[in-house]
């Protein structure tokens, strides 16, 4: 009776790695056709400085360089504010925000392992939740003693810290900010590929994760998100640091987990802000959907701005500054 059980459990564990490597054998990424909509660049590349902060290198645990740019505050009190990007690009999105936080506080713009001028190996990255691993190490490196620290993300980066709070180094944070947050491909916050910008690999992704429910990871450097990136961003100066595609570990390192809202139960008292006009998000949604996990939050929807362009709209600033006033 036994060897039968264990015969039926072994044929079953083969059928479902036959079906697995079959869905990720049956699709590879490709040029993509044009989508109408998408995200609107145009703002975020008219903000571009000619003389942005200079990169600096962090080292991470593995020896990784980090490039990081830092604007410091002329308090000694001030708190320390990371920024964390949105996928496909890095963190000279924020040179216009971070200037004007530098006011009040220390802040850190890193480009994420995987993005920017020095990804390392681009759209890839070790392990899945390295990324909060690097942040972790990038705070503990930089906090000073008894200083605060806030985790701020737009977009995706975003929901890295809502990762970040429901993960191993949630002590880390004394408070977040959250900037038209992606939270989870089925949230009700989220349009449909958001928006238009991200063509997922479905086949791909629901075969990985089944070899990724046996512990089996051999595979997860393979592509199963490529992005809609404008080309007047690719054929740009900049267009040699955009990041058009990820694998599975880096995907899944940059989202809340399966259950999202216990990450963002997790959360400590946070600022969360989109624009009215968000192409990739219902920015009326989140409210209704953070509060069933968490009653932390502050909500503020900005009229007339879009999903790229709240990062550098003025009461985005203002909010933030009065968010560290209080912490």
């Amino acid at each position: 009776m036994i060897f039968k059980v264990l015969s039926f459990a072994a044929i079953s564990l083969c059928i479902t790695l036959v079906i697995a490597v079959g869905l990720i054998l049956s699709q590879r990424p490709g040029p993509l056709k044009p989508v109408e909509g998408g995200l609107d660049f145009d703002q975020t590349l008219a903000a571009e400085r000619a003389e942005p902060a200079a990169l600096e290198p962090v080292k991470m645990r593995d020896g990784f360089d980090l490039q990081v740019r830092r604007y410091a505050a002329a308090r000694p009190d001030a708190p320390l504010v990371v920024l964390v990007h949105g996928s496909g690009w890095h963190g000279l999105q924020f040179d216009g925000l971070a200037r004007q936080l530098s006011a009040q506080a220390d802040v850190l713009a890193p480009d994420l392992r995987g993005h920017g001028p020095k990804p390392g190996r681009r759209g890839d990255l070790d392990y899945i939740g390295q990324f909060e691993d690097d942040l972790a190490d990038l705070i503990t490196a930089e906090r000073k003693a008894g200083q605060k620290v806030v985790l701020a993300g737009h977009s995706s980066g975003g929901g890295l810290v809502v990762r970040f709070a429901g993960g191993d180094h949630a002590a880390l944070l004394d408070a977040a900010v959250l900037m038209a947050p992606f939270l989870k491909h089925n949230a009700p916050t989220t349009r449909p590929n958001s928006g238009g910008w991200a063509e997922p690999l479905l086949r791909r992704i629901i075969g990985l994760s089944m070899l990724n429910t046996f512990r089996i990871t051999a595979l997860n450097h393979l592509t199963i998100m490529q992005f809609h990136m404008p080309a007047a961003v690719l054929n740009g100066p900049l267009g040699d640091t955009a990041t058009t595609a990820y694998s599975f570990r880096l995907n899944t390192s940059f989202a809340p987990r399966s259950e999202y809202l216990k990450d963002a139960a997790a959360l400590p008292p946070f600022l969360l802000i989109a624009g009215s006009e968000d192409e990739a998000f219902y920015a009326d949604k989140y409210e209704p959907t953070l509060a069933e996990a968490t009653q932390k939050g502050r909500y503020e929807i900005v009229p007339d701005v879009g999903h790229l362009d709240i990062v550098s709209a003025p009461q985005t600033a203002t909010a933030i500054k009065e968010f560290l006033n209080d912490i």
